[in-house]
C-alpha cells in the first residue's frame, strides 16, 4: 500500500486539516500539543483491556474490583456487597471453599472476568452500555430470578402449579360480624369457571348482587335465610350450576358441653335453638340436599372426633378441618387414619414454617384429600398464600371477600400468576379436589 492509498484509507488528510484549522480559530500557543488532542478526541472509543482482581470489602469480605483500559484512558470500579441476597436479586458467585476466606473468596467470579467477560467486551464502545450489558446477560444462560409460586413448586417437588378455585366469604357471621348468624361464612365457589379470571369476575358479580338483599335482611339472618339469599343471588347473576355453595361452621364457638346454641348471639332467644350433635348432622343432610354445597367447614367442635367422623362417611360433601385441625401435622394424621374430615385448611403462620406447612400439605394430598389455602383474620396485603396454593397446586383457597385491600391483594397476585403462566395456566375448576 503506497503513502497515498493509506492516507486516503484512514482520512488522515482530512483529520489533520480539521486539526490544524481548529488549532488556528482558537489561536493556540501550543498548536502541536492542541492538535495531538483534537485528534485524541476524534478517535472513537474502545476497550482495549479488562483486569479482575478480588479486593476486600468494608467488613473484610472478599469482593470484586475490575479496571478497565480503553485507547483513550483508564477506569477502576469494584463491587459492594449486602448481609444477605434475597430471592430476586443477582446472585453473588463465590467460591464456597470454607479453608479460604470462610467460603467467601471471589476467585471464580475474577476468572469469569478475565476470560469471559474480557473476550466479549475487548473491542467495544465503552458509551454504548446497553450492548455492554446485553453481552454480559448472554453470557449467564442460567436464569436465577424464579417466580416464587415456581419456587414453592419447586421445593415441593411439583411440575403443574395450579390456579386454585377461590372461596370468597359473600356473608359473614359467627362472634366477629353484627348479626345474629351463628356460623362464621357463607361461601361461593366458582367450580364452573374456565379461567381464574373467570372465576374472580363471577365471584365478585354475585358478591355485588347479593350487597342489595344483605343490607335488607341480614340482621336476624338464619342459617337457612343466609343460603337463601345466596342461591337468589346466583340466581341473578345467571351462573346456576357453575357456581357451587361452602358454609364454615367454626361450631366450636357455639358449643355449649354437647349440644350447640344456634341462637347464642341473640339474647331474646339464646337456650331455645339448641342441637345436639345428631340433629346437626341432620340439619347438614337437609342443607346439602336444599342448596348446592359443596363444602362445610369444622361442623362440630375441635375434639368432637366422633361426630365429625360420622359426617364424613356420608360423603355428602367436603368436610374441611379448622379448628379441628390447627394445621397440625399430628392432628392431621390422626384424622387421616380415623377417616375424619376431607380436607385440610393450611394457615402457614398456624403451624409454624413453610417447611412444615409442606409436609402436612404432602400428608393430606397422599391421603387424597382437599387442601385450602386460607387467610387469617387479622390479615395484611401480603399476597404470599396466592403464590403458595398455584406452587403446591391446591386447588382452592380461601381469602375472603372480593373486596378490602388484604382480601383482594391475593386475587390480584392470582390474576397475575395465571396472566404470565400464559397458555401453561391451568384453572382447577371441576377437579378442585383432584389436584
Amino acid at each position: 500500500m503506497s503513502v497515498q492509498e493509506y492516507l486516503d484509507k484512514h482520512m488522515l488528510s482530512r483529520k489533520i486539516e480539521d486539526a490544524v484549522n481548529a488549532a488556528v480559530r482558537a489561536k493556540t500557543s501550543d498548536p502541536v500539543l492542541f492538535i495531538s488532542n483534537h485528534m485524541r478526541k476524534s478517535v472513537p472509543s474502545v476497550i482495549t483491556k479488562i483486569i479482575g482482581r478480588q479486593i476486600l470489602d468494608s467488613r473484610g469480605i472478599p469482593t470484586v474490583e475490575v479496571d478497565l483500559f480503553t485507547n483513550k484512558g483508564s477506569f477502576r470500579a469494584s463491587v459492594p456487597s449486602g448481609h444477605v441476597s434475597g430471592m430476586y436479586e443477582a446472585v453473588e458467585l463465590r467460591d464456597g471453599d470454607k479453608g479460604i476466606y470462610l467460603g467467601n473468596s471471589v476467585t471464580r467470579a475474577i476468572k469469569n472476568i478475565n476470560e469471559k467477560i474480557s473476550e466479549a467486551l475487548v473491542g467495544m464502545d465503552p458509551t454504548l452500555q446497553s450492548q455492554i450489558d446485553q453481552a454480559m446477560i448472554d453470557l449467564n444462560k442460567t436464569e436465577k430470578k424464579v417466580p416464587l409460586y415456581k419456587h414453592i413448586s419447586d421445593l415441593f417437588g411439583k411440575t403443574n402449579p395450579t390456579l386454585p378455585v377461590p372461596a370468597f366469604t359473600v356473608i359473614s357471621g359467627g362472634k366477629h360480624a353484627g348479626n345474629n348468624l351463628a356460623i362464621q361464612e357463607i361461601m361461593i365457589l366458582p367450580i364452573g369457571a374456565n379461567r381464574f379470571e373467570d372465576a374472580l369476575q363471577m365471584g365478585s358479580e354475585t358478591y355485588h348482587h347479593l350487597k342489595i338483599q344483605k343490607v335488607r335482611h341480614l340482621p336476624d339472618c338464619s342459617v337457612q335465610e343466609g343460603l337463601g339469599l345466596v342461591k337468589e343471588a346466583i340466581s341473578r347473576t345467571g351462573y346456576g350450576e357453575r357456581i357451587k355453595m361452602a358454609i364454615d361452621v367454626a361450631a366450636t364457638t357455639f358449643c355449649k358441653g354437647t349440644k350447640y346454641d344456634l341462637d347464642y348471639k341473640s339474647q331474646n332467644k339464646s337456650g331455645q335453638n339448641f342441637k345436639s350433635a345428631d340433629d346437626m348432622i341432620n340439619m347438614y343432610k337437609e342443607l346439602c340436599v336444599e342448596y348446592p354445597i359443596v363444602s362445610i367447614e369444622d361442623p362440630f367442635d375441635r375434639e368432637d372426633w366422633e361426630h365429625i367422623k360420622q359426617f364424613s362417611e356420608l360423603g355428602l360433601c367436603q368436610v374441611v378441618g379448622d379448628d379441628f385441625l390447627m394445621s397440625n401435622y399430628n392432628r392431621t394424621k390422626r384424622a387421616i387414619n380415623e377417616s375424619s374430615c376431607t380436607a385440610l385448611l393450611l394457615k402457614v403462620n398456624q403451624i409454624g414454617t413453610v417447611t412444615e406447612a409442606l409436609e402436612v400439605v404432602k400428608l393430606a394430598k397422599d391421603a387424597h384429600w382437599g387442601v385450602v389455602a386460607s387467610h387469617r383474620i387479622g390479615e395484611t396485603e401480603d399476597s404470599f398464600i396466592a403464590d403458595l396454593s398455584v406452587g403446591l397446586a391446591m386447588g382452592q383457597i380461601k381469602t375472603g371477600a372480593p373486596c378490602r385491600g388484604e382480601r383482594v391483594a391475593k386475587y390480584n397476585q392470582l390474576l397475575r400468576i395465571e396472566e404470565e403462566l400464559g397458555d401453561q395456566a391451568v384453572y382447577a375448576g371441576e377437579d378442585w379436589r383432584a389436584t
